[in-house]
C-alpha cells in the first residue's frame, strides 16, 4: 500500500512538473499603430519638439550673429568694448544650450511630456497583455518588436488582436 501511495504521489508530481509552460507573443509596433490615441500623442510631441527646436536654433543664430558681427567690428573696438562683447556672445551662447537641455535633455520638457502623453497608453497595453495573459493562460509574453532574440515564432501564438480587443480597438 504504501508503495501504490507512493507511486501515485510521484506520477502526480511528475505530472505537475512535465506541463508545459505557455508563452505569447504580442507586437508592440502593431498595437501602437492601432491605437488612434497613441498617434495623435505622437503628432503632439513632434509639433511640440519642433516649435522648440525652432526656439533652440533662433538662439544659436542669434549667438552666431552676434560673433560675425563682433568679428567684423574687431578693429574698431577697444579691449574694454571686446571683452563686454566676447562675454555677451559666451551669455547667448550658454543661453541656447541651456534652453536646448532644458527642452531636450534627459530629464527635460519634452521627456516630461512624452511621459504624461504616453503613460497612460503604455498602462492601458499593460493591463490588456495582463488580462489576456491571465485568461488564456500564459506564464509569459514577450514583445517581437522589441526582441532581436526571437529568430522565428509561429503566428499563432501571437496575441496582439486579442490585446487591441481588450482595449476596445477590434481589427
Amino acid at each position: 500500500m504504501k508503495k501504490l501511495t507512493l507511486a501515485l504521489v510521484m506520477a502526480i508530481a511528475f505530472a505537475f512538473g512535465a506541463s508545459a509552460q505557455k508563452f505569447a507573443l504580442i507586437d508592440m509596433e502593431y498595437i501602437l499603430k492601432n491605437i488612434p490615441a497613441y498617434e495623435m500623442a505622437n503628432e503632439q510631441l513632434n509639433q511640440i519638439s519642433q516649435r522648440w527646436q525652432k526656439e533652440v536654433e533662433a538662439k544659436a543664430t542669434e549667438a552666431q550673429t552676434m560673433y560675425k558681427n563682433y568679428q567684423s567690428d574687431m578693429v574698431f573696438l577697444t579691449d574694454e568694448q571686446k571683452t563686454k562683447k566676447e562675454a555677451e556672445i559666451v551669455a547667448k551662447e550658454k543661453e541656447a544650450t541651456e534652453l536646448r537641455y532644458k527642452y531636450f535633455g534627459p530629464e527635460g520638457e519634452l521627456y516630461k511630456k512624452r511621459q504624461s502623453l504616453m503613460q497612460p497608453i503604455q498602462d492601458e497595453i499593460y493591463n490588456a497583455v495582463k488580462k489576456v495573459s491571465e485568461e488564456r493562460g500564459y506564464q509569459c509574453i514577450f514583445d517581437r518588436a522589441s526582441s532581436a532574440n526571437i529568430i522565428y515564432a509561429s503566428p499563432r501564438i501571437d496575441v496582439s488582436n486579442e490585446v487591441l480587443a481588450k482595449m476596445g480597438y477590434a481589427n
